[in-house]
């Protein structure tokens, strides 16, 4: 990469489009009022309910928000982002809304039955988001703007737990008015300010007649998935995503029963939650501007290595609390390097393609995010600070699948043309991945760029 192709924080900036602001804006708006997920447990066993019954309406959750990324994929595939994230948070909004009114002993089979469905439409709007961002930005930003959206899900997440301790004090049933209420602000927004269709920012506009032609057929969602299957490198992205998620979540569930272990005070936990939100929010985005200038395989297998030493050194953390916040500041220095280019990788395949591979990845992290509590508390309580060793070692296995299932063939890089009989069996299918769908191979549609070697997008995606 070249001097004037190296990209600065105020040049990305300056090149994001108004409808990318009004997206990244409607993110934070949500992320802020995003209650549910944090406090259901806790509001549920203020209503009466038993733990059991509050565990259950946390797994409803979980369940909905897994499969609701997957919707989403699919509903902007067929529907385009801006309809799905309309519908999507303007039916939220009033499920989450009567959470109050049900939550009371004896309607407990309704409770789950609308709380499944707030959290399948609460991320139902992700994969229309991504595809929107990618859609929007112009592609040597890719990288850079989706660094911009973790920033805003990461500040509302970080920001929000202040929100709902004040609305607490006035009335716990605020919490999911509220939530409901800026769902709801953020569907009229997307109805008023994002654009009803999207065109590649770089893309010349060509005749109607010649688009027609070269218009590849539509690609259906069986063999969209079956390409998928079949894309051996976006297989081992999808492990490491599943891996490394796993991992990662243990920074919210394990280390508090660490810290609780080794006798020291819960505020040492509220400093590592203090310290890991301002260096997530401060600094990622400067850090991605140098990440960007790196091959993507590179940058994610560094991160995750950085990540597992943050793991390691929380099993010294009996012996002094500065190992645990040295760990997390190694934990968090590694998301920083791996997370832009891992969250930004699957909006570089074709537009046949995009929603339904980010949708599967969304809704494969969130089956981590789920699985984590449950391996965390298990492990941990059998293992001690011995656990921190294996999660450094599942981490570091997660990073060389990332590393795999992020870097290209040399031909690819290249943007050469596949040798010739390079598609004659399956496992030649498979390192060719979803140029095996019609019309959503490299060259091929307007979004080829998008999908050529990662170095194209930003410098790494």
């Amino acid at each position: 990469m070249t001097e004037n192709d190296r990209t600065s924080v105020i040049d990305t900036l300056r090149a994001t489009p108004t409808p990318v602001r009004y997206l990244l804006g409607g993110v934070l708006i949500n992320q802020l009022g995003a209650f549910v997920q944090t406090f259901l447990v806790l509001y549920l066993t203020h209503r009466d309910l038993t733990i059991r019954d509050a565990g259950l309406g946390l797994v409803a959750y979980s369940a909905g928000t897994i499969f609701g990324t997957m919707l989403g994929g699919e509903a902007t595939q067929r529907f385009g982002p801006r309809t799905t994230i309309m519908v999507a948070m303007a039916g939220s909004a009033p499920l989450v809304a009567v959470i109050p009114w049900l939550s009371r002993p004896g309607r407990l089979g309704w409770l789950l039955v609308v709380i499944a469905l707030a959290g399948l439409l609460a991320q139902a709007y992700r994969p229309a988001a991504a595809v929107l961002l990618s859609d929007l930005m112009p592609e040597r930003y890719h990288v850079m703007a989706f660094s911009m959206m973790r920033i805003a899900l990461n500040t509302g997440a970080a920001v929000a737990p202040l929100i709902a301790a004040g609305l607490i004090l006035v009335d716990w049933n605020a919490l999911f008015w509220v939530d409901g209420a800026t769902t709801l602000v953020y569907s009229a927004l997307a109805f008023v300010l994002l654009p009803r269709r999207t065109a590649a920012p770089e893309e010349a506009p060509r005749d109607s007649q010649d688009a027609a032609e070269q218009a590849p057929p539509p690609v259906t969602g069986r063999a969209a998935y079956v390409a998928m299957l079949h894309d051996r490198r976006y297989m081992f992205y999808l492990f490491a995503v599943l891996l490394g998620t796993i991992c990662y979540v243990q920074s919210a569930m394990a280390l508090p029963l660490e810290v609780v272990a080794d006798h020291y005070p819960t505020s040492l936990y509220s400093g590592v939650l203090t310290v890991s939100s301002l260096v997530l929010i401060t600094c990622e985005l400067k850090i991605t501007t140098y990440i960007t200038r790196l091959p993507t395989h590179i940058a994610v297998a560094g991160g995750h290595l950085v990540n597992s030493a943050g793991f390691a050194v929380y099993a010294l953390a009996v012996h002094s609390p500065v190992f645990v916040l040295v760990g997390a500041v190694l934990a968090v220095s590694g998301l920083m390097i791996a997370g832009p280019s891992m969250f930004a990788h699957p909006a570089t395949f074709p537009a046949a393609l995009k929603a339904r591979y980010i949708g599967t990845m969304q809704a494969v992290a969130g089956l981590a995010s789920a699985l984590g509590p449950l391996f965390g508390v298990f492990v941990w309580t059998r293992l001690g600070g011995g656990f921190w060793l294996l999660v450094a070692g599942i981490n570091v296995a997660a990073g060389l699948l990332a590393m795999a299932g992020l870097s290209r063939p040399a031909e690819a890089k290249a943007g050469a043309e596949p040798r010739p009989g390079a598609e004659t069996g399956p496992g030649a299918e498979a390192d060719t991945g979803p140029g095996s769908v019609p019309g959503s191979g490299p060259g091929s549609g307007p979004d080829a760029n998008t999908k050529g070697g990662q170095e194209v997008v930003g410098g790494t995606a």
